[in-house]
């Protein structure tokens, strides 16, 4: 196949201004048959776990971030009827900012990338980057930030994102691919404007957040009986799973989980399969994660290797389609695990070792998807409810450069970064936008605690 130009590929990306000028990403206005938010809510809830729906409304109606948390298929119904690039790339799908964290690379060093990837699916790049800004501006406003720090924290995370990929544009393709955000990158590109107080304050999270490992979750989650560890009981969030299950097939529908975990290993390369036959799995339990996710099917798995100070924990999270899916076009992947991995390795600078898929038949005999990850391996994750805002302005541009990163090892960084510009029309139209959808956003979670208020909605709060 004969590859374009970059000379061709940037044409395509002016282009594209024709169709959808810059400044028109700034407009955004309910459409008249927009679909009640409520409604589709209500429709995930259908799929999900009866018990633990009124978990996530509860999580939701905390606050207006936290229902912007929940609301990706909200935001994803309300893009779809906006004109758009067709300058596609893999999407995050969820480009909040409490979807961007550290973690630790297979080589053992603390990276800064997007850690969420329910949604992940082929679409237009702007899409992810309209919902970070609108992320943006509403955990600025609870902050109570005013209008014009608001202003510039949107506009500096557009700005990330924009500079971030002229610079990808000009890298050759291996640069790119090699390309990670750690702490001497930051350091670089952020330390005079950030100020010796705000690196610190990473370095010292950063190395606080190695211990949050798989020992500091077995230790949290679990207890020993009889020389064994096993998960401990707090139910609803974390339940073991003898105590869910109907006993007439619980001992079935347990060991078609562990089926899962057997079989799920060949979706992972030879040398990771081998050092996971190394471990034996001892026990299982559902965990309540996130807002979002909250109702889907989550468990953790415990192994323990050589000993009981060498276990593993994975999380076996639930993937149904991706909230963009019928916007867009249908994913590639049958099984909806390995289009969250797939699309994860993709965008992510380095992934989990045991990041893999496979499918599960509930004890309703619906066969569901599932993919695999290590539960915490030197997570770090920002707390926006206290950041400084010279901190969260060396936030959300971190989040802006990552987020183009993954763009750029998915789609076409030249016509992207042709598209848009060196101005900053596309950074002041997404600050227009975030301020619009934020409204929008404040008016859903009024009617969510209406509807609570009224037993229109049941709603569990404080779990």
């Amino acid at each position: 196949m004969t590859q374009q130009t970059p000379e061709e590929r940037a044409a395509h990306g002016r282009k594209a201004r024709e169709l959808v000028p810059r400044s028109r990403h700034g407009d955004w206005t309910p459409s008249a048959d927009r679909t009640d938010p409520l409604e589709i809510l209500a429709l995930q809830a259908t799929t999900r776990v009866p018990d633990l729906v009124p978990i996530r409304y509860g999580r939701m109606a905390a606050s207006p971030f936290a229902f912007f948390r929940g609301a990706a298929a909200v935001m994803a119904a309300d893009l779809a009827h906006e004109e758009h690039s067709h300058l596609d790339v893999q999407l995050c799908g969820d480009a909040h900012l409490a979807n961007f964290g550290g973690f630790a690379s297979p080589e053992r060093e603390m990276i800064f990338d997007v850690n969420d990837f329910d949604e992940t699916i082929p679409g237009p790049f702007e899409w992810d980057l309209k919902r970070l800004a609108a992320s943006v501006e509403v955990a600025a406003r609870s902050r109570g930030f005013d209008d014009a720090l608001r202003h510039d924290l949107v506009a500096k995370s557009a700005r990330g994102y924009r500079e971030a990929m002229k610079e990808f544009a000009g890298m050759r393709n291996l640069d790119v691919w090699y390309a990670k955000l750690d702490g001497v990158v930051i350091a670089t590109k952020w330390g005079v404007e950030a100020g010796q107080r705000v690196l610190q304050t990473f370095v010292d999270r950063a190395q606080k957040a190695k211990s949050k490992d798989h020992l500091k979750a077995v230790s949290k989650l679990t207890y020993e009986v009889d020389g064994r560890l096993r998960f401990r009981a707090d139910p609803p969030l974390l339940t073991p799973a003898d105590q869910i299950f109907d006993p007439n097939n619980s001992a079935e529908t347990i060991t078609n989980l562990l089926k899962a975990i057997t079989d799920y290993r060949f979706t992972l390369s030879g040398d990771r399969q081998h050092l996971l036959s190394r471990y034996e799995f001892v026990d299982l339990a559902r965990k309540v994660v996130g807002v979002g996710s909250v109702g889907t099917r989550c468990w953790v798995a415990l192994f323990i290797g050589r000993d009981q100070g060498d276990p593993l924990v994975l999380q076996v999270k639930e993937a149904e389609r991706s909230v963009a899916e019928p916007f867009l076009q249908p994913s590639e992947y049958v099984n909806m695990g390995e289009r969250v991995v797939e699309g994860q390795r993709l965008v992510q600078s380095s992934s989990d070792i045991f990041l893999g898929w496979d499918t599960v038949i509930g004890p309703d005999g619906i066969p569901r998807d599932f993919y695999f990850r290590q539960m915490w391996d030197w997570k770090l994750s920002a707390d926006i409810d206290i950041m400084r805002p010279e901190g969260m302005a060396v936030y959300v541009q971190m989040c802006g450069w990552v987020l183009a990163l993954g763009h750029a090892r998915s789609g076409d960084a030249i016509a992207v970064n042709s598209y848009l510009g060196n101005s900053n029309r596309f950074d002041e139209a997404m600050c227009r936008f975030a301020s619009a959808y934020a409204d929008q956003n404040d008016k859903d979670h009024a009617a969510l605690k209406r509807a609570i208020a009224t037993n229109k909605v049941h709603a569990i709060s404080d779990i």
